[in-house]
């Protein structure tokens, strides 16, 4: 494990043994980290309320951040996730299989399903539903278009690549250790 990890309130952040955290990227408090998961650089994931769990094989690229509502609503990314580049999540939920593009925001009690589509840019308002299926884009985010065969396949693809790429950072910051 790598990264800032930083107790907070009693919780300190739980990390699977298979995940690559960068080691600029922080964790603060209740977040949970599950197997074969990357945590890219620069990203911050902040659970000082209630948690924030991220599901096996997903990724959270670059400078992407992650946080909770004070009023108790954590936020929770679901299995084979990619969340590109600068994303911001903020007490919602992701669901598995879904994408979600870079520099986009998902707002609280906001809802991605699994197989659904966030565009690069895109802002999902407060307590809208991204349902299975589909893609939103647009700001405030609206429903474009159905996700294709072809979306899937590459939403795969991507969550795929990135358990390699974690795997192989993995390794070099064990070369480094040694």
């Amino acid at each position: 494990m790598s990264g800032l990890i930083v107790p907070f309130n009693g919780f300190v952040p739980q990390v699977h043994s298979t995940a690559f955290i960068a080691p600029n990227a922080t964790l603060i408090g209740e977040v949970e980290i599950a197997a074969n998961c990357s945590i890219w650089f620069g990203a911050v994931l902040r659970g000082d309320g209630p948690g924030i769990r991220i599901g096996e094989n997903s990724n959270i690229q670059d400078g992407t951040v992650i946080h909770i509502a004070a009023r108790g609503v954590g936020t929770v990314v679901g299995r084979n996730v990619t969340v590109g580049h600068l994303a911001l999540l903020h007490a919602c939920e992701v669901q598995d299989d879904a994408f979600i593009g870079m520099h986009s925001t998902v707002l609280d009690e906001a809802v991605v399903e699994t197989g659904a589509m966030v565009a690069a840019g895109a802002v999902v308002t407060p307590r809208k539903i991204v349902r299975r299926g589909e893609l939103w884009a647009g700001n405030p985010a609206v429903k474009m278009r159905d996700v294709t065969e072809k979306d899937l396949e590459s939403f795969r693809r991507s969550a795929a690549a990135y358990v390699r790429l974690g795997q192989a950072y993995r390794g070099e910051q064990s070369k480094a250790a040694d």
